[in-house]
This record gives structure tokens, sequence and C-alpha cells, in this order.
């Protein structure tokens, strides 16, 4: 039976947190999603809602807009991230001022289970539990079984319940595939 059907391959799943508060923000994310989904040997497979969120740093900027994806991908943790920082580039990004205005910002955030702490990358991302325009749409895409899901979710449920995190769902939308378009 194996044989008339076979399987998929089934790559590991990772979280990548976009972010971006200069030019047309939403469709930078929207282009973003597309490189990513349309990059060999990576599938998006889930978009949260659109978060409007205050900068934290350096706050003299405008404000973000940002998101998380769940993605599948063949490539190693570091071979996704280096894929993220060439879609960063072609939409733009420059990183001049830390934590500063950019058209776009693609962090990984957790590949699978996998723990590493290396120069280039940190897995868990390092600082994602202390921020919520990173762990609210962390929570709508995280999958129920992956070992951080109920601290993700209890950490996103106390951020808004401060009411001070300065986070705002802006818009939702719909993914499919990356021939679909994007619905309010």
């Amino acid at each position: 039976m194996d044989e008339l059907y076979p399987r998929e391959p089934v790559w590991p799943e990772a979280y990548v947190a976009l972010g971006s508060n200069i030019g047309n923000r939403e469709q930078l994310l929207k282009d973003a999603i597309d490189r990513l989904d349309g990059s060999p040997g990576i599938q998006v497979c889930r978009v949260s809602g659109i978060y409007e969120t205050d900068p934290v740093g350096y706050t003299e900027q405008p404000p973000f807009l940002n998101m998380v994806i769940a993605v599948r991908s063949e490539h190693s943790p570091v071979g996704l991230l280096h894929r993220l920082f060439e879609i960063e580039k072609q939409l733009g990004r420059v990183r001049d001022i830390r934590f500063g205005p950019r058209t776009i910002d693609l962090d990984l955030l957790l590949y699978d289970n996998v723990l590493m702490d290396q120069e280039e990358l940190t897995l868990p991302h390092p600082r994602m539990m202390e921020r919520s325009f990173v762990l609210v749409p962390l929570q709508d895409v995280i999958d129920a079984a992956h070992p951080l899901h109920e601290k993700v979710k209890k950490a996103s449920k106390a951020a808004l319940q401060d009411g001070k995190e300065g986070i705002a769902l802006w818009k939702t939308i719909n993914w499919r595939s990356a021939s679909e378009p994007f619905e309010s």
C-alpha cells in the first residue's frame, strides 16, 4: 500500500517571528512569507494574526507589525537562519541601529526540539519569553505537542492581562498556500 501512496517527507517544524515598521509594513510581512514559502525545502504551515506593537528598546520609531509563522524545513537550523537573512536583505533590511527601525526582521525562535547555543544561533531564541510581541503571535501557531506550548500560552496570557505591553491584534489572515491571497 505504501508503494501506491508514497509519503511526503516530514520535515522538522520551526517558528519564525516577523516584524516590520518601515514602508508598507503589511506588504513586507506578506512578501517575506511568500519568499519563505517559495524557497526550496521550506513550507509555511500556519500564520498568526498580525499584531501592532509599540517599539521596545529604541522607542523613537514607528510602531511595528509583528506575527509568527510555523514552517516545515528540510534545512538545518543554521541553514534556515541563513535563508531568513537572505530574505531580509532582499526586502531592504539594513542593520545600523540595534532594535531600530527596519523594513523586515525575521527571527528563528524555535526549531523542532533543538537546543543550541552557538555564536551564530541560540535556540530557543534567548529573549523570546520576555517579549509579548513574540509570545502573543507565537501562541496563535505553536503546536500543542511542542514542549514549550504551555509555557508560551501562560506567558502570553500574562502579557495581555498586564495591559502595559503595547500590543493589539491588527488583522487576522488566512493562509492556505502562496498562490492564494491574504484575507481580512
